[in-house]
């Protein structure tokens, strides 16, 4: 097997929530020793938010986290006893990157902001992810992904022109997923940098300023055009068709989108050309802009005829952009691409048995990953870090164990 990508990288990860459990799930799919710092008194969200293996609750029964907490240690620390800085200090000397996503002052209240582990490790690299970023009116505002969403102006966009804005997919923390792929870049660049100089660095990143990178079209169209874009349903001002429409069976879809000429030529030869199709107020874009209600009526007369999968592979092979929608059953079970590619792997819980977990999005063809480890039960391998990673004595172990720091 390849050496991994990251193999040798040794990441100390004071998370909850989303953004940082899925940063540095990242980290340790490509080979990084991710330790996970909990605490029982204050469980991680995800342990306590589900959905829960059989419906039964439980910390080490949430998928939520079993799901983007692979191949890591998790450390139980009561970061705010008296002598957890004997842990941590230790953790901040063993690790080479830092991250966390508390709010801002949280990890300096526990005496490791940046400033107090740098005279620790002064190599060292911290990645702090913060709802705003550090400094400013709002820097220490406490939030969570669906505040974001709002606040970013997603769920503006979100929804039916005569209807309130509608919150996002997965609760609405699509911030959570978007600040991650920011992060692992920002680390390593900061690891790249510290190879070429011997020198750490701070890494403040701010998921508000992430998550407006993905309103680039209308951030253009304001500064270009003072035009404010508002909820338009499934249409694209860009093109038409555009929608999700009914297809045969219960409750099944297909998407489909003609953005250019060509396309609603190879559109309307796909459908037979049919007489509706040589109707005047479709002959152009603009024109079937103007008449998009009459023309989605009549593309879904065709659709409600044909399976979804049939209307794709009809319409993909004429060229036009169009795909099946399908639901989670299908994702998991069903995508002969997903399984070709291996990207959905099996591991073994202790408690919840089986679970589903997903690869990595993409492919290294030197350094390739494989997920080893389920996700760790609660404070599963606190004495193998202590004793293993920090170099511990069993007396040492035995003395904060007694002390009740590792709870």
């Amino acid at each position: 097997m390849h050496q991994k990508a990251l193999q040798g990288l040794k990441v100390a990860g004071f998370v909850t929530g989303g953004v940082g459990p899925i940063i540095t799930k990242t980290l340790a799919t490509h080979g990084a020793t991710v330790v996970i710092i909990e605490s029982g008194k204050k469980h991680n969200i995800t342990r306590s938010g589900g959905p829960f293996k059989d419906n039964l609750n439980g910390i080490n029964r949430s998928y939520s986290f079993a799901f983007v907490n692979t191949d890591k240690y998790s450390l139980a620390l009561d970061l705010k006893h008296p002598r957890a800085k004997e842990v941590t200090q230790r953790l901040v000397q063993w690790a080479d990157i830092i991250v966390e996503n508390w709010r801002p002052t949280v990890m300096e209240r526990w005496g490791l902001g940046y400033k107090d582990i740098s005279t620790i490790n002064p190599d060292v690299i911290m990645a702090s992810f913060s709802h705003e970023g550090r400094g400013g009116p709002h820097g220490e505002v406490p939030g969570a992904g669906p505040a974001l969403s709002a606040l970013s102006g997603l769920i503006e966009l979100t929804g039916w022109p005569d209807r309130p804005p509608v919150t996002l997919p997965a609760f609405g923390i699509l911030p959570d997923y978007i600040a991650p792929r920011f992060g692992v870049f920002a680390i390593l660049a900061a690891v790249d940098y510290r190879r070429r100089t011997g020198k750490g660095q701070y890494i403040d990143l701010s998921e508000y300023e992430t998550s407006i990178q993905f309103q680039i079209p209308a951030i253009l169209d304001y500064t270009v055009n003072k035009r404010i874009q508002r909820r338009d349903g499934n249409r694209s001002p860009y093109a038409a068709p555009h929608g999700v429409y009914p297809c045969q069976g219960v409750d099944k879809w297909c998407a489909i989108a003609i953005f250019t000429e060509t396309e609603w030529e190879a559109f309307c030869k796909v459908l037979g050309n049919p007489l509706w199709t040589q109707d005047p107020k479709f002959k152009t874009m603009e024109s079937r802009k103007k008449h998009e209600d009459m023309l989605n009526k009549y593309v879904a007369e065709w659709t409600l005829e044909r399976k979804p999968e049939d209307i794709m592979v009809m319409m993909q092979s004429a060229g036009v952009e169009a795909g099946a929608v399908r639901n989670i059953g299908d994702v998991v079970e069903a995508c002969p691409q997903l399984a070709h590619r291996g990207f959905w792997w099996t591991l073994e819980h202790p408690e919840i048995g089986k679970t589903i977990n997903a690869g990595s999005s993409y492919i290294l063809s030197k350094t390739s990953y494989h997920l080893e480890k389920p996700a760790p039960c609660f404070g599963e391998h606190t004495e193998y870090v202590c004793t293993e990673f920090l170099g511990m004595s069993d007396e040492e172990f035995i003395d904060l164990f007694q002390e009740e720091v590792f709870v």
